[in-house]
């Protein structure tokens, strides 16, 4: 049996029972091919299609042959999926068409991840807290079972490409999760006031240390250059009363502050008083020691020579007394003993005489 393509309805491209219009969809489909024909050259020849074809396929070889590496950057080139090598910054060529697949990683550039915040117009959607993840990953316990709110930022560098992109799947989220691990520990060592006061940079240098001790261990490609915390606040729930506690206890700290600086000001002072007298003291006491010592020895002395000629010593004192005396006296004033009264020559009342002036008989 045959089939007829006479238009008549029975026949057509696709067979027996053909639409009952397929003559006018071939004569739109040719007229089609024949605008086609026209716009290529040489009048639509398979020679000038061929010649298309390829100068196409040459464009879009080149097109796909070269990339540029940036500054900060390596690129990691995979020939059908298996590692080849790295290449250094500039413009470079590879096998187009999908041959070689080139990712691009940033090996001197610094990165972080922020946790409990995210920074507005960040592009890494592993940069900060995810929406569905709220406050959640900064809701933690310490050591005394007390509920803190901690935020921090880790920075890092990648330093192993190859490991970076084909030893763990999706790193930078393994790196939220090690992060995360290791804060919590890290935290539910010490106590609340601990985590919020002093034992800040204690608990970075000791996280910052674990977090590189597990990229290394998991073989991520990541060195962690440096943990740093952010606000750190109990739950909103208690953040009042705990804002309390802390303004007593800094109140407290301030009034023994103030007691230690006005003790360590009267203290010292009265020690330096009290040894200041005492050595006052003590001269003096030395210096009454040594006067009558030297008093008693010049008295024995005298004693000495005076029991080896009485008159002699006795008048020598007397001239040594004068000789004391008579320079300090301005006027002398001799009365004779037989006058029954002085009084009408001279007034010789204490008050009205000279100092240094004598009287004698």
């Amino acid at each position: 049996m045959s089939s007829s393509n006479d238009g008549r309805g029975g026949g057509g491209p696709w067979g027996r029972g053909a639409p009952p219009h397929s003559p006018e969809i071939e004569r739109l489909i040719k007229a089609a091919q024949d605008r086609f024909k026209q716009l290529l050259p040489g009048g639509g020849s398979w020679r000038a299609m061929t010649l298309v074809a390829v100068l196409g396929a040459v464009a879009l070889s080149i097109w796909t042959a070269y990339y540029t590496v940036p500054s900060d950057s390596v690129a990691v080139v995979q020939r059908f999926g298996k590692y080849t090598a790295e290449i250094p910054p500039g413009l470079h060529f590879k096998l187009p068409f999908g041959v070689d697949a080139v990712t691009i990683v940033p090996v001197k550039r610094q990165l972080k991840q922020e946790f409990g915040f995210v920074t507005p117009g960040a592009t890494d959607a592993y940069q900060g807290t995810r929406q569905r993840d709220g406050m959640r990953e900064t809701e933690m316990v310490t050591g005394d079972l007390n509920a803190a709110l901690v935020e921090w930022v880790i920075q890092y560098r990648i330093s192993d490409p190859r490991k970076f992109l084909f030893e763990v799947r999706e790193p930078s989220e393994t790196l939220r999760y090690v992060s995360e691990s290791v804060m919590r520990e890290v935290v539910g060592d010490r106590t609340v006031d601990e985590v919020i006061t002093v034992g800040r940079q204690e608990i970075e240098t000791e996280a910052l240390t674990k977090m590189q001790a597990l990229s290394t261990k998991y073989a991520m490609g990541i060195s962690i250059d440096q943990v740093q915390l952010k606000n750190i606040n109990p739950p909103k729930p208690v953040q009042a009363s705990f804002n309390e506690v802390n303004q007593a206890q800094q109140e407290k700290e301030k009034l023994i502050n103030e007691a230690r600086r006005d003790y360590n000001r009267v203290i010292p002072l009265a020690e330096g008083e009290k040894d200041q007298r005492i050595r006052e003291a003590d001269g003096y006491r030395l210096k009454r020691i040594n006067e009558a010592e030297g008093d008693a020895a010049r008295f024995r002395a005298l004693f000495a020579e005076y029991l080896k000629a009485p008159e002699v010593t006795r008048r020598r004192i007397y001239i040594e007394t004068m000789q004391e005396v008579m320079p300090v006296i301005r006027s002398t004033v001799i009365v004779d003993g037989s006058l029954s009264g002085i009084l009408p020559l001279m007034n010789l009342t204490p008050g009205n005489l000279n100092p240094g002036q004598g009287v004698s008989q």
